[in-house]
């Protein structure tokens, strides 16, 4: 009966959903595009597909490893790649060009549903992190597709959010296969929603699995030239609303210690751009667009704003400290792995509650520091930027973080051996 009350909810909520489409597609016209796909009507794959699901830009990035590997594996072998929003979309077009079929998933329809599995038929679904669709996993179950929850992350946020429907929670996760979670926190917490114990297993987070290109460095190296060899770069990276405010603040502090310092202000969301560029701009500081300043800067440009897909390792490779944001405000925070793999000392603020574990390591190791406001964040940066032995330390750290904590990609593999053999 809960199934049917959830079913009839998502089928009345279907004209705010696209009212929500409508919206959203002023800022990022991706959203107005392939709305057939949102409701099941993909085109027909050849059957026994691996499915691999990445919701957005970090979870399809986290993504890369496994499905190279499935490549590997299971070479000739089709591999779809869903995701739920365009920017996850395009990160899809740009880092398989073509390697692997691709689709939004559909909303969690019965009907949808159906009609995505009808055309894919996949024979084994990958899941990255944490979507429950109670339909989806029902109708996967009932045509005896494996689910695979992979790199699961599960808060204590989320894990109270599932708490209010409990039963409806458990019956979801008694459909999928086996859950590969990034720790013991989340395992239990797994348990706690009512996950088969046997079911689930710790293999650590995939975020670890990066491997920057050997080329990386040179291109940074060269990047870095152009923008003036002796001026101090500070990168903000996925900054959420709220945040680019706080550190254009800082930013104009600090400038009155290091004069030459350029700040590389990325957002979170394409849709973004373009208000985080008119902010920028009426500070009355020089902006540059990154879309427009591929040969270099010019010595009076203060911000340059990173409104390009793909280019986050790049940039962070180039700079000299990092703050990672959805850290300052209440988002959760985002992945501080990819500064550090480059070896750049990272600083992030108190709300990191998706990332609990990488946050904590990364402080012990003393690869990074939290903070616990935008005035604090100004005075660790500082800190960065003024000594040169501390920056190169920490930025050691983070490289040992990564390369000591890789291996959850091969505990997985190993956990999916059977299901893609048998």
């Amino acid at each position: 009966m809960t199934k049917k009350i959830y079913s009839l909810l998502l089928y009345l909520l279907i004209p705010a959903a696209i009212v929500r489409l409508l919206v959203r597609g002023i800022r990022n016209r991706g959203y107005w595009c392939r709305w057939n796909e949102r409701f099941g009507f993909v085109a027909r794959m050849p059957a026994g597909a691996l499915w691999v699901h990445a919701v957005s830009v970090g979870e399809v990035r986290a993504a890369v490893p496994l499905i190279a590997a499935l490549e590997q594996r299971c070479p000739g072998q089709n591999i779809l790649v869903t995701t739920m929003t365009p920017t996850g979309s395009a990160q899809v077009r740009e880092l398989f060009a073509g390697r692997v079929a691709h689709c939004y998933l559909p909303y969690d329809l019965p009907s949808a549903v159906a009609r995505f599995l009808g055309r894919t038929r996949p024979r084994i679904a990958l899941i990255m992190e944490t979507e429950l669709w109670p339909n989806l996993f029902h109708a996967c179950a009932e045509r005896q597709i494996p689910i695979v929850v992979a790199n699961v992350r599960m808060s204590e946020k989320s894990m109270r959010r599932y708490l209010h429907f409990a039963a409806f929670t458990r019956a979801t996760l008694s459909r999928a296969s086996m859950f590969a979670a990034q720790s013991e926190d989340d395992a239990a917490r797994l348990r706690m929603l009512g996950a088969d114990p046997r079911n689930i297993h710790v293999t650590g987070s995939m975020k670890f699995e990066i491997s920057p290109l050997a080329s990386l460095r040179e291109q940074a190296d060269v990047l870095r030239r152009q923008w003036g060899a002796q001026r101090p770069v500070w990168i903000a990276a996925s900054t959420r609303e709220g945040e680019d405010e706080l550190v254009l603040e800082q930013f104009r502090r600090l400038r009155e210690r290091f004069p030459t310092l350029v700040l590389v202000l990325v957002p979170r969301h394409p849709e973004r751009f373009t208000q985080v560029i008119r902010l920028c701009r009426r500070t009355g500081l020089v902006t540059a667009l990154r879309s427009e300043s591929q040969a270099g800067l010019t010595a009076d440009v203060d911000i340059l704003v990173g409104d390009t897909m793909g280019e986050l390792p790049l940039l962070y490779a180039a700079s000299d400290v990092a703050f990672v944001g959805g850290s300052l405000v209440p988002t959760g925070g985002h992945n501080l792995l990819e500064p550090a793999a480059a070896g750049v000392p990272v600083v992030f603020g108190p709300h990191m509650f998706n990332f609990t574990e990488i946050a904590r390591l990364v402080a012990e190791r003393g690869a990074g520091k939290r903070v616990r406001d935008s005035g604090e964040l100004g005075v660790v940066v500082a800190g960065y930027l003024a000594n040169a032995e501390l920056r190169f330390n920490a930025g050691e750290s983070g490289r040992m973080v990564v390369e000591e904590n890789r291996g959850a990609l091969q505990r997985t593999l190993a956990l999916l051996d059977p299901l893609l053999t048998g």
